[in-house]
C-alpha cells in the first residue's frame, strides 16, 4: 500500500502550497498532478529527497499555472454563516441571503438563495443543508430531462446516485446504476444534460465505439460544445464544490 507524507512548496513569495507525497511501490517515475483536493506528487520507492526537490523546482512554473487555474480568481472560500456570499448554481453566481430558523434548509427563490440555519448549528449542519440543496436541484434537473431520453433504451437506469467524483463526471455500473457528479449542478445546465445523455447511451453501447458516439450525436447533437466547456471549466467546478462542502 502507498504511504503518504506532506511537504510545503513555495510557488512564489505570496503563495505556499502543501504537496501530498505518495510513495507508491508500483511507481517507476515521479508524477505531479493537481485537482480540487490539492497537489499530489507520486514517488517511486526510496526516492532521493534532493532529486525530488529538483523535480519540483523544474515543475514550478507549470504548477503555478495549474494552481491558479484551479484555485485562483474563480475559487471560493468555505461559507461563513450569516456573511454575504454568492452560491454557484446552473452556471450563475446567485446572491445568498441568511435567516435564522429551527432547522437547516436552503431554498431557491427569485434568482437568489435563502439559507435558513439555527443560530447554534454546527459546520456539519451547514454543509449537510447545502449538499441536500444541490442534490435536490440536480434531481429536479434530471427529472425534467430523463423522460425524453428513455425511448429507445433497452432499460432505464436501475438507480441514479449523486456523488462527489474526483475526475469523472458520470459512470454506469454493470447493473445499470448511474452515478453523476454533484458538481454538475454548479455548471451550465446543457453540460449537465449532456453527461446524463452520455451515460444513458452506455446502456446501449458499453464502450466508446463509433456506434456509441453516433448514438450520442443522435440524441444530443451539440455534445462537442459541452465537452469543450468541461475542458475549460471542469476543474473549476470541481474545486468550487470541494471548497463549499469541504469534501
Amino acid at each position: 500500500m502507498p504511504d503518504y507524507t506532506t511537504a510545503s512548496f513555495r510557488l512564489h513569495d505570496d503563495c505556499e502550497v502543501e504537496v501530498r507525497c505518495v510513495h507508491d511501490p508500483r511507481a517507476r517515475r515521479m508524477k505531479l498532478s493537481i485537482n480540487e483536493r490539492g497537489v499530489r506528487l507520486t514517488l517511486p520507492p526510496r526516492s532521493d529527497p534532493i532529486v525530488v526537490e529538483r523535480f519540483l523546482l523544474q515543475q514550478r512554473d507549470w504548477l503555478r499555472q495549474q494552481w491558479h487555474r484551479c484555485h485562483g480568481e474563480h475559487s471560493v472560500s468555505p461559507l461563513r454563516r450569516f456573511q454575504s456570499a454568492e452560491l454557484p448554481l446552473h452556471g450563475m453566481a446567485l446572491p445568498l441571503h441568511w435567516r435564522e430558523g429551527t432547522y437547516g434548509k436552503v431554498e431557491l427563490a427569485s434568482n437568489r438563495v435563502i439559507f435558513q440555519l439555527p443560530a447554534g448549528a454546527s459546520d456539519m449542519a451547514l454543509r449537510n443543508a447545502l449538499r441536500e440543496f444541490y442534490e435536490s436541484q440536480a434531481r429536479a434537473d434530471i427529472g425534467r430531462w430523463l423522460p425524453k431520453y428513455l425511448p429507445g433504451l433497452p432499460s432505464p437506469p436501475t438507480r441514479i446516485r449523486l456523488k462527489v467524483m474526483s475526475s469523472q463526471w458520470g459512470s454506469l455500473a454493470p447493473n445499470g446504476a448511474l452515478a453523476l457528479d454533484l458538481a454538475l449542478t454548479l455548471g451550465r445546465p446543457s453540460a449537465f444534460e449532456y453527461v446524463l445523455v452520455h451515460e444513458l447511451c452506455h446502456l446501449i453501447h458499453h464502450n466508446h465505439s463509433a456506434a456509441f458516439w453516433q448514438e450520442v450525436t443522435r440524441r444530443f447533437p451539440t455534445w462537442r460544445d459541452e465537452r469543450d466547456y468541461f475542458r475549460r471549466e471542469g476543474r473549476r467546478l470541481k474545486t468550487l464544490l470541494h471548497a463549499l462542502l469541504h469534501c
